[in-house]
């Protein structure tokens, strides 16, 4: 492969997570609409904690686990940050 061919591979999986990370938020929209009627809060952090663990002891690098955490984190924090807008007043 030259570098033509890997970038456009690059776009591919460019292409993927973004329809990914939609999937999850539309999946996270939800679930903040069940806590909304349950009067949960937003925010579970016992629930990232086993999100981190579990990418963590899944993933087969080349990614540090601390760089995958923080990705997580961030997509994580953008799901709540949309959970919060939707669902005002949780």
């Amino acid at each position: 492969m030259n570098i033509d061919d890997l970038r456009q591979e690059i776009d591919r999986l460019d292409h993927e997570l973004l329809r990914i990370f939609n999937e999850r938020a539309s999946l996270a929209l939800q679930i903040g609409e069940i806590k909304k009627v349950l009067h949960l809060p937003v925010y579970d952090p016992d629930r990232e904690k086993r999100i981190f663990a579990r990418m963590s002891n899944d993933n087969p690098g080349p990614l540090e686990n601390e760089a995958i955490i923080r990705l997580f984190e961030r997509v994580i924090d953008e799901s709540r940050r949309l959970e919060r807008i939707r669902t005002k007043g949780i």
